[in-house]
């Protein structure tokens, strides 16, 4: 046991653990998105559609925070772009608590997501600034394990303080938050490589030039978008088998408890292999589960397909996060996080409106065995555009400057000394 600890813990930085720490914290106080659409249709009596208006502003919001706060990272730095996300967004949730307009809470909502995602694409540069590459998939799954079982535990919590008030549930999410900031405040120091060369072209544009980088991107929305039916169109397809939101809710929960579970296992797992074998085995196991559903008449048979799909999540969150960071040039680094960040959201966007239209017109088993299929020409895709994606990472490694804890003196970048700093991807 201290053998298997120390091979998937041991030796990060001790900036990771307090950014790893801060993740915990801030899911476990992560309330009131789990419970938007709830708190909307009882506690402010809003109809299903208008309740979904603003549950897609949020979405708008996100997407307008992930392009801004990557620019901004780049720019102005990881440290004040998370500081000013993470108060504003503590402020406006707290807000939106006490809101009862209907236009008021509209406005509220589409700027709590451009605050809230505002922070993913700094957070997300200044772990890649802290932690080599050789050590980012251990860093990412840990970081994912402790995303799953904050929001484990925080959908419990928020269930019991939604039954007390739902005030409360806006108050301890806007705790957590201020706590986070506070936190990054007091501990907090920039990590952004400094240059001393011309600034970073604007915007995205940096990125769309990057083909390759692009390409990755366009085959990893694929496996995005089957994996987000576990959301949409999987409870669709249990209850029109008869099954009640209570089953559907203990079969998804297995998700959650599979990972919490096993994630440390995985870095020493794929260690050593191949990026783009294990991205492409991953699409297949998630291919395999997805497409298993067209088939399940039973409860045990649908908790079956989640821990199937589930083990290639597994495989393919850590991997894909770390190629992402492998893929980014030194002083570009939240803008692609942000762009990034901004694939999800849209793979988020479409996976219900794909989803819903096949299952309208086409049935249930079109809906899964299609998701085999999407799945199968990912791993191609990824088998395919692997070894460009090594080449283009050995160039960027081999002309990109050292990482943040062991700053060097090498013109025309520079690297400024850094404290161990703690501060939360919301």
């Amino acid at each position: 046991m201290p053998g298997w600890l120390h091979q998937a813990a041991g030796g990060l930085p001790r900036t990771f653990w307090l950014l790893w720490a801060g993740t915990l914290v801030n899911r476990l106080g992560s309330f009131v998105v789990l419970f938007m659409a709830i708190y909307l249709t009882d506690a402010r009596g809003f109809s299903q559609s208008r309740a979904g208006l603003v549950i897609g502003l949020y979405g708008v919001g996100g997407a307008i925070g992930t392009t801004v706060g990557g620019v901004l990272s780049d720019r102005w730095g990881r440290r004040p772009t998370m500081l000013t996300a993470q108060f504003g967004a503590a402020v406006l949730m707290l807000a939106l608590g006490f809101a009862h307009t209907y236009g008021m809470i509209l406005v509220l909502t589409l700027l709590l997501g451009v605050f809230t995602e505002a922070v993913r694409p700094a957070f997300a540069a200044m772990m890649v600034d802290v932690v080599p590459d050789h050590d980012r998939v251990r860093a990412y799954s840990l970081n994912y394990w402790a995303i799953n079982l904050g929001f484990a535990l925080s959908a419990v919590g928020a269930g019991l303080a939604a039954k007390a008030n739902y005030l409360l549930l806006f108050v301890v999410d806007a705790g957590s938050t201020l706590i986070t900031a506070l936190i990054g405040l007091i501990f907090l120091t920039e990590t952004k490589p400094v240059s001393t060369g011309p600034r970073p072209a604007g915007s995205l544009s940096a990125v769309f030039r990057d083909r390759t980088y692009l390409i990755f991107t366009l085959i990893n929305l694929g496996a995005v978008v089957v994996m987000m039916q576990h959301l949409s169109s999987l409870p669709i397809s249990m209850t029109a088998d008869g099954f009640s939101p209570a089953t559907f809710g203990w079969v998804i929960a297995v998700n959650g408890l599979l990972i919490v579970l096993g994630q440390l296992f995985v870095p020493k797992l794929i260690d050593g292999h191949d990026r783009a074998r294990v991205l492409a085995l991953a699409a297949l196991i998630m291919g395999v589960g997805f497409g298993l559903v067209a088939f399940a008449n039973a409860a045990w048979f649908f908790a079956l397909t989640v821990v199937i799909w589930t083990l290639g999540e597994m495989l393919q969150s850590p991997s894909s996060a770390a190629t992402v960071a492998a893929l980014s040039p030194l002083h570009l680094r939240g803008r692609y996080q942000g762009f990034n960040a901004l694939s999800w959201s849209a793979g988020t966007a479409m996976a219900p409106i794909l989803g819903g239209l096949t299952q309208e017109h086409l049935g249930d088993t079109a809906l899964w065995l299609g998701c085999f299929m999407v799945c199968a020409l990912v791993a191609v895709g990824h088998l395919i555009t692997g070894p460009g994606r090594e080449r283009r990472i050995t160039r960027l490694e081999s002309g990109s400057a050292p990482t943040r804890e062991t700053p060097t003196a090498l013109p025309p970048t520079v690297a400024e000394p850094v404290a161990d700093d703690p501060v939360q991807s919301r």
